[in-house]
């Protein structure tokens, strides 16, 4: 009997704190509540406390979204195929993922902070997407290249083709070829090239004719430099003032290109062919603004460049989007008459930032006669731009670059003792 009387006891103070005990806890905790009633109260004070803590981390894991969860581990796996080594991909950027990031960062040149900024990860992700959808285009340019699958994001930076082998000869009635999409009727048709032969003899001639500087190669070599230097010059140490110049013209061409792609997507009615077409078109069109960089002051130039724009009815917001879509074409397919002329409109329609390319291709001689003398006033325009507080064209997540460039281009100074109808317009979403 007294036995009874106890467990009845019992079971009364269980029901007394049982609310108590529920209105602390989850719904799940409801049944531990009741039982932690029963036992004593010191008991359910330590549980309350372990739950509590329990809901402590439940919100601090709850900081990271489930979908920015998932873009790490995106990221994650794309370090992981281009051979840097980021672990399992769970989402969660852990020091092993950190150094991963600094080895990507170093490999293309960026500064190895581990932390990437949103033109590396979208690069980065883009390039991953693109290698695994590249099929025997992705499998030639990893055999083709020194450095493997890494090699690919140097390929894809610099607009690199494989060398693809010549197809064997047909030995089976050939199938119908493949029909091309048909283009909206709206689409301008340009004029195509001449496709006549105009070789003098049967033998090639890979020497004749005036040499045209490539840029894509000027950039795989400084990188080849940077990479055995250990990254990038900095504004502390800067020994060599022409490679910090040289390494910042190249990261500069590679924001240019992956802009200019991106606004390439949103532009309907055009093929890839046509707007590189249209956009050699501008190089033509301003060949007269182009040969004047280098014989006249910047001043002059820009002149000559707005009374080039004062002839087109193209609004500003169109021709500026056209301007940075050129940009990326003349870059990727090393065409310096058309980077000059989208670099030259780019900053006539007010970006002083990109005024920094036209330095560098003055300080180098690509696509213009080498003049550094000249390039000093267009540095000096992008520099006080930026300095005044106009948002980076290139490289917006490091502000010390400003210093860099200011350096860099000080110190180089010292050692220097068309027709307007047939600039293209494209519709283009900022």
């Amino acid at each position: 009997m007294a036995y009874s009387k106890t467990l009845s006891a019992l079971v009364a103070a269980a029901l007394v704190v049982a609310p108590i005990n529920s209105a602390l806890a989850d719904a799940g905790d409801v049944f531990g509540g009741i039982v932690g009633g029963i036992i004593g109260g010191a008991i359910v004070n330590e549980g309350n406390k372990q739950r509590a803590q329990k809901r402590t981390v439940v919100v601090k894991r709850s900081g990271i979204s489930n979908a920015q969860r998932a873009e790490n581990r995106e990221v994650q796996t794309a370090l992981n195929y281009f051979t840097f080594p980021a672990g399992a991909p769970d989402g969660a950027l852990g020091r092993r993922s950190r150094a991963a990031i600094g080895q990507y960062q170093s490999f293309m040149g960026y500064p190895a902070t581990g932390y990437l900024n949103q033109f590396e990860k979208d690069f980065l992700l883009n390039s991953y997407y693109r290698s695994i959808n590249g099929g025997q285009v992705t499998s030639q340019l990893v055999s083709q290249n020194p450095y493997g699958v890494r090699g690919l994001l140097h390929a894809y930076r610099d607009g690199t083709q494989p060398t693809l082998a010549a197809p064997a000869p047909a030995t089976t009635t050939a199938a119908a070829p493949a029909v091309e999409p048909a283009q909206p009727e709206t689409t301008t048709v340009l004029a195509s090239t001449p496709t006549e032969d105009t070789s003098t003899g049967g033998l090639p001639n890979f020497m004749g004719g005036g040499e045209q500087l490539s840029l894509a190669s000027h950039c795989n070599n400084v990188s080849l430099v940077t990479n055995t230097n250990g990254g990038f010059t900095t504004v502390e140490f800067v020994q060599d003032a022409t490679h910090a110049l040289n390494e910042q013209f190249c990261l500069a061409r590679t924001y240019a290109i992956a802009e200019g792609e991106q606004l390439m997507s949103s532009i309907t009615g055009f093929s890839k062919a046509q707007i590189e077409g249209q956009c050699g078109q501008l190089g033509s069109a301003m060949g007269n603004e182009i040969a004047s960089l280098s014989s006249k002051p910047n001043t002059d130039v820009m002149t000559d460049v707005s009374n080039f724009v004062r002839q087109n009815n193209i609004s500003p917001a169109q021709m500026s989007g056209t301007a940075k879509v050129c940009l990326s074409v003349g870059y990727r397919t090393d065409n310096m008459d058309i980077a000059v002329s989208s670099t030259l409109l780019l900053v006539a329609l007010g970006s002083a930032p990109h005024a920094e390319l036209l330095g560098h291709h003055l300080n180098n001689g690509f696509g213009t006669t080498q003049r550094p003398d000249l390039a000093v006033a267009w540095y000096g325009q992008a520099i006080e731009a930026l300095e005044g507080g106009v948002p980076a064209a290139f490289a917006p997540g490091q502000p010390e670059r400003v210093a860099l460039l200011r350096k860099a281009a000080m110190v180089t100074n010292q050692n220097t003792g068309g027709a307007a109808s047939a600039l293209p317009a494209f519709t283009v979403k900022q």
